[in-house]
Parts: C-alpha cells; sequence; structure tokens
C-alpha cells in the first residue's frame, strides 16, 4: 500500500472513531484525490475549525467553487456542523473527512461520480 492509502485508511479510521459514521470507501478515495498533494503537508492536509479564515476557504473554494452551491448562511452552518461532529478539540482535523462530510451532508456525492 502507498502513502495515499494509508491516509484514506487513517481518515476512514476518523470517520469512524470519531464521527461515529462508515465511510464510503469509493467516494472518500475520490474526495482524497482530489485533494492532490495537500494531503501530504501537515498544514494543508488540516483545518483549523477555530480560524474564520479557514472557515472561509473552506466554504469558498470547496463548497461554492468545487460542489457549485450557492452561497449563504447555510453553508457555514454546514461547516461548523461537520466540525462540531468531528470534535472542536479534536487537534488534527483531517481536510479529507471535513470536506467527505460536507459532500454527504449536501449529498453532492454525484460531483465524485
Amino acid at each position: 500500500m502507498g502513502k495515499r492509502d494509508d491516509l484514506i485508511a487513517t481518515y476512514a479510521g476518523d470517520l469512524k472513531n470519531k464521527c461515529g459514521m462508515d465511510a464510503d470507501m469509493d467516494l472518500l478515495t475520490k474526495v482524497t484525490i482530489g485533494l492532490g498533494p495537500s494531503i501530504y503537508n501537515a498544514d494543508a492536509s488540516t483545518v483549523a475549525g477555530s480560524q474564520p479564515s479557514e472557515l472561509e476557504t473552506v466554504k469558498n473554494n470547496f463548497l461554492i467553487k468545487k460542489l457549485g452551491l450557492a452561497d449563504g448562511p447555510q453553508l457555514m452552518d454546514a461547516i461548523n456542523s461537520v466540525i462540531e461532529i468531528y470534535g472542536r478539540s479534536e487537534r488534527n482535523k483531517y481536510r479529507a473527512v471535513i470536506y467527505y462530510m460536507l459532500v454527504k451532508h449536501f449529498g453532492k456525492e454525484s460531483v465524485y461520480r
């Protein structure tokens, strides 16, 4: 198994153990691949849930540009909801896990099919 496979296994573990959900491995793999080389960068691979600028980046670059959602308060509500599920105190909130949960939240799996 390569490094990406190891990371995907880590993300699936977080989804199961910290978020209480079983991962759709095909979708999780596609979300992870979609993040490109950022998954190998310690800073870029995680989301700082307490930084408003970081949450704006997730909203603008992922929810609006990638998933094609219309801007509105529901986007930030969803981001905060996902971070609550993951655990605000969780030190490493992996970007792939956050994005996966947002895809599921908005029912946008078709973007990755």
